[in-house]
């Protein structure tokens, strides 16, 4: 039986960006954002508002929004982590804001040097600038199932965080294993738990593939009530303050295995070749499966790339 239709966002811009060695220029990544929408990608995460010094792959994000048009910065989330970034991405041209704590203090403070409590006081506020631009905040809590510096996370933390009064008003909320040690079990149940026991809105589960499972956590995530999943091309990724954390669970191999409405083997192909392209120009090793085996010789099965 295949997975329940979900959205596949792409968080390459962001996410996959963080730990390579090369950077790239604004007019690149936004050509990337928009042969991702043309491709049929709903939805993209194109950068952060991360202090540049902390985060120097990232710092032309706002560049990069001037670049796109209204109609694809509706499109495009952009992290934030403080009030002082969401006034900094409107001004940039921003309307979606995924506001970003972690659930272990460790990792929060290491991340934004402050307390998970600190950043919650802050959330309402972000929420108050976004509302200004008619925008919409998605509430990420990052290392969700473990922590590189305090170990397993316990669910009720994440549970409290989401269930929290002072997220009200945010639509989305964003489940991340940030260091993708988690399990496809441990997956599905706090996804459930969270669809079943905290406020109702749009599940997005943010998934890392250090230990081979990106892929059947999504499909977990999925299953159990996620209605996004996040991917970045060639499995680029990975959180600078979050040691031993790999990349992304590749948007190629979540493309193979969800099979959106919109993609076809052609499109598929399309998808292959931009991650082909972005990690050969940074140097970086191309860690999709799908990719591989689109590669392969295998001439009757249509998802494999044709003969060259």
């Amino acid at each position: 039986m295949s997975p329940a239709p979900a959205i596949i966002r792409d968080v390459t811009l962001r996410d996959g960006l963080q730990l390579t060695g090369k950077p790239l220029p604004a007019s690149a990544k936004a050509q990337l954002a928009r042969s991702l929408f043309e491709l049929g990608f709903e939805e993209l995460e194109v950068g952060s508002l991360a202090h540049p010094k902390a985060v120097p792959a990232v710092a032309n994000t706002p560049e990069v929004l001037g670049l796109l048009s209204e109609a694809e910065r509706a499109r495009s989330w952009v992290w934030v982590a403080t009030a002082r970034q969401v006034e900094r991405a409107i001004d940039a041209g921003a309307t979606r804001f995924q506001f970003c704590l972690s659930a272990s203090d460790a990792h929060n403070r290491a991340n934004v040097n402050r307390t998970a409590e600190q950043s919650m006081a802050e959330l309402p506020r972000a929420l108050e600038l976004a509302a200004t631009v008619g925008g919409r905040v998605q509430l990420c809590l990052a290392t969700s199932f473990t922590c590189p510096f305090e170990g397993p996370v316990d669910p009720q933390r994440v549970l409290d965080l989401a269930g929290d009064p002072r997220a009200a008003g945010t639509p989305d909320i964003v489940i991340a294993d940030t260091l993708g040690q988690a399990s496809p079990a441990q997956v599905s149940g706090l996804i459930a738990r969270v669809a079943a026991e905290t406020p109702q809105r749009r599940i997005v589960f943010h998934g890392h593939d250090t230990w081979g499972q990106g892929t059947a956590n999504a499909l977990a995530a999925v299953q159990a009530g996620a209605g996004v999943v996040d991917g970045a091309l060639g499995g680029l990724g990975g959180c600078p303050f979050a040691p031993g954390a790999s990349g992304n669970t590749a948007t190629e191999d979540l493309l193979f295995a969800l099979r959106p409405d919109w993609l076809d083997p052609a499109g598929f192909h399309a998808a292959v070749g931009l991650g082909a392209e972005l990690t050969e120009r940074l140097d970086e090793p191309n860690r999709s499966r799908a990719a591989e085996g689109a590669r392969a010789h295998a001439p009757a099965f249509p998802w494999a790339l044709p003969a060259q």
